[in-house]
């Protein structure tokens, strides 16, 4: 485990050894709100034989979230919105002097991969959307949707971490199946420790009308080649979401579809169904 300094803020991350005689691009994983980079362990487990990997913590989450200096960032002009979190990531690949990548974002993940894609096109190569979707404001849904968020946020008492019921509660949320009960620990963990600043922003930040509606702007003008992987069962992120968003890119009317349905699979694709999505990045990245 590594960090590097972004906007003042240490960045954790972990880099997986080079692939030798490897032409590859580095996969860059970017994990979604309240997450961390734990949950793309089973994926990379599966990809750092064929690419080097690259995942890590964004600003005000997992092991990114105690080092923040509030004092300091009242200063810096970036924020909490999809293009800041871009222009973080993209400050870490230049850092790490990485010259070509695929980005894999997951669920908010997916929209900052985009954005990083539009900011960076001659480092980022691709993009994979996992359980990621949008552009459509339905206002009352979205208004709910961020009373709810602020509220969860705002009471998080530290005492609930050793509430054991949490874990599995933790471990059955989003997904089709129940996780294992170390996920849904884990998932508490990066619960309870986010920053209140960064989650409320990131929240806040990438649920405005103008924001939703920027996303198809963005998806139809990237030059980079753009796929979608969604759960049948998401009802987070759900199907016809997925598939609104990709149908902006111009490889959705393609005689190959850009989306891909994983079935009997929820809003963690990468720990409810790693095999499945490993094999279409694979299956993805063999084209370029």
């Amino acid at each position: 485990m590594s960090s590097i300094n972004i906007l003042e803020t240490p960045h954790v991350y972990e880099l997986t050894p080079s692939v030798a005689n490897s032409k590859q691009p580095v996969l860059v994983f970017v994990h979604g709100w309240l997450l961390s980079r734990y949950y793309w362990q089973p994926l990379v487990h599966l990809l750092q034989s064929q690419y080097q990997c690259l995942v890590y913590d964004a600003r005000g989450f997992g092991d990114s979230v105690t080092k923040i200096d509030h004092s300091r960032l009242n200063h810096q002009p970036r924020g909490y919105s999809l293009v800041a979190y871009a222009q973080d990531l993209q400050d870490l690949l230049k850092n790490l002097k990485i010259k070509r990548a695929w980005i894999v974002g997951h669920s908010l993940g997916g929209s900052v991969a985009l954005w990083t894609a539009n900011i960076y096109p001659e480092v980022v190569e691709g993009v994979i959307c996992l359980n990621a979707g949008g552009g459509i404001y339905l206002k009352e849904e979205f208004e709910r949707f961020r009373n709810v968020g602020q509220q969860l946020v705002k009471f998080r008492p530290s005492w609930l971490q050793y509430m054991p019921f949490l874990n599995i509660l933790f471990s059955r949320m989003m997904v089709a199946r129940p996780l294992a009960v170390k996920w849904g620990r884990q998932r508490v963990i990066d619960f309870i420790q986010a920053d209140e600043a960064a989650a409320l922003g990131a929240l806040l930040e990438s649920t405005t009308e103008a924001e939703v509606h920027l996303l198809p702007q963005l998806v139809s003008q990237l030059a980079q080649p753009a796929y979608f992987i969604g759960g049948d069962k998401d009802r987070v992120m759900e199907a016809k979401y997925v598939n609104h968003l990709a149908s902006f890119h111009r490889l959705f009317s393609s005689t190959e579809s850009n989306v891909f349905m994983i079935p009997n699979c929820g809003h963690l694709g990468m720990v409810e169904a790693p095999d499945e999505v490993a094999e279409i990045i694979t299956q993805i990245l063999s084209k370029y």
